[in-house]
């Protein structure tokens, strides 16, 4: 059983009220925010209260059954808890398969230092550098045996879980990468029919190559589950591979599962790993969370409700491909899934945030503004990117890593909520804002600006502390009178944060 309850959720959700105009606009005249926005999920109320009981309940379950373990945050299910405290996972690591590279250690010594706590790990195996290698033993005749392990490739990934668990650094594992069985990685890869001693092509039905994008989903070796294909010969070999995960990753508490990287897939595939993965913890006396990751960039496209829907099978969302958005849309389409799963609220992971210079998926500017918007917009993980399509563990990602970890420091992000209708004289894509009304205020400048900021039922005086995102450090230090809309101005241009409390007597 996972932390979730009941039946999946198929509430038809309306997108947030959208501050779209590229004017200034006066939204004073904003009414209160309700707690959703859905009337769907608003009607009845009683209806949507005993939903949120039940869910706290079964979170609470989860974690008193499951204590150390990352699960999802007992007193807010949006976001993780770890070793029985709220935790907020923020990462930037420079490869996939992180488990393969030489300097592991130093690199999660680096990462650590900054604040980093959150690593995505793909099994992969490709050739596309020299160090990698395949989890199979391959024979003096260069052919593969699927029924012997690869030592190497094992202890690689027992000595990550074991340096990470060290470093309470959190392992989101995915179990399948399509890109790692497809194009030119399919010819040299173990499974291929080519390359072991286990099956031929005839009798695992699989091609000597399969050149196109695997976005096409035409490799059958994703077709193999009993309620697909029932493929047999290629499928024992496949779950001895997971079993084989399993024996390491079960014994740490620091897991995360994701049953594939952006996959086009049948819903079938994912459904059935996750259920197969969630089926042997339990046998092992323990539970896990898992989800799965659509490739389509539109968070509202139906492929990702099966994710959303399946509250019982997926225990967080990881929603990475809306980093195929900029600006306003990227905020807006966030902001629809966080009120589309709110009936039962789980965590929303970003494992990927894309954009950098050197990449094909924006620059730089915009990798640091989508690492912020979903910080500011709700999500409980974020992570840039390996290079050279994300910033990594770049200058760019460290200073922001270090600016995240600055404003949790004044403000536990898991106690406030987005609360842009409380801005008004905003642009499109200038500013976003996360609060507790009275207490506390994340306002997020993409590229410096001004924006009123609506204190008028709140009185005293707050502090407001600057962090420069460029740089990681802090910035000025001022007060703020509550009582009336109040502008806020970015001390330059660039990125800024400003972490808004209120002052305590000296």
């Amino acid at each position: 059983m996972g932390w979730t309850y009941g039946k999946s959720v198929n509430a038809t959700a309306n997108s947030q009220q959208q501050q779209t105009s590229s004017n200034k606009t006066t939204m004073q005249t904003h009414p209160p925010q309700r707690l959703f926005a859905n009337p769907v999920i608003n009607r009845p109320p009683i209806v949507f209260i005993v939903a949120l009981v039940a869910t706290s309940l079964a979170v609470t379950a989860f974690a008193a059954e499951n204590p150390g373990r990352i699960c999802p945050y007992e007193k807010n299910p949006r976001y993780w808890q770890f070793k029985g405290q709220p935790v907020l996972l923020v990462g930037g690591s420079k490869d996939d398969s992180l488990f393969q590279i030489p300097d592991l250690k130093s690199h999660l010594d680096a990462m650590k230092a900054v604040g980093g706590n959150y690593i995505r790990n793909t099994m992969s195996d490709r050739k596309d550098h020299d160090f990698e290698v395949y989890p199979f033993k391959q024979l003096p005749d260069g052919k593969y045996d699927l029924e012997q392990w690869n030592d190497e490739y094992w202890r690689r990934f027992e000595t990550m879980l074991k340096w990470t668990a060290e470093r309470d650094i959190i392992v989101q594992i995915e179990v399948w990468d399509r890109f790692d069985y497809s194009t030119k990685n399919w010819p040299p890869h173990p499974y291929n029919p080519k390359n072991n001693i286990n099956y031929s092509h005839e009798q695992s039905g699989l091609a000597a190559e399969y050149p196109d994008h695997p976005g096409q989903n035409k490799q059958p070796f994703f077709f193999t589950t009993p309620k697909q294909r029932n493929n047999t010969v290629v499928f024992k070999y496949q779950q001895r591979f997971v079993d084989k995960l399993l024996s390491y990753s079960l014994k740490h508490d620091h897991v995360l599962y994701c049953m594939d990287n952006e996959t086009s897939g049948e819903e079938a595939w994912g459904a059935y790993w996750a259920e197969f993965i969630k089926q042997r913890a339990r046998q092992a006396g323990k539970q896990v969370c898992v989800t799965e990751m659509w490739d389509d960039w539109d968070l509202k496209a139906d492929r990702h409700k099966r994710t959303f829907d399946h509250p019982e099978r997926y225990d967080f969302c990881d929603v990475s491909q809306n980093n195929q958005k900029k600006g306003q849309e990227h905020w807006d389409n966030f902001q629809w899934v966080r009120q589309y799963t709110a009936k039962q609220p789980r965590p929303l992971n970003t494992v990927k945030t894309y954009g950098a210079d050197t990449g094909r998926y924006g620059n730089n500017r915009d990798g640091v503004e989508r690492l912020w918007r979903h910080l500011i917009g709700g999500a409980a993980a974020v992570r840039f990117h390996r290079p050279d399509s994300g910033l990594g563990l770049s200058a760019p990602a460290i200073a922001s890593i270090k600016a995240a970890r600055k404003l949790e420091s004044l403000i536990r992000l898991w106690d406030v909520e987005p609360a842009n209708h409380l801005l008004n004289e905003r642009e499109n894509n200038e500013a976003y804002l996360a609060a507790k009304a009275g207490q506390a205020y994340a306002l997020y400048f993409t590229d410096g600006g001004a924006v009123g900021l609506d204190l008028k039922a709140v009185t005293g005086t707050f502090d407001v502390r600057w962090i420069d995102l460029n740089t990681g450090e802090w910035g000025k230090r001022e007060p703020i009178q509550g009582g009336s809309t109040v502008t806020i101005t970015a001390p330059a241009k660039g990125h800024w944060v400003a972490a808004l409390t209120t002052r305590r007597a000296e």
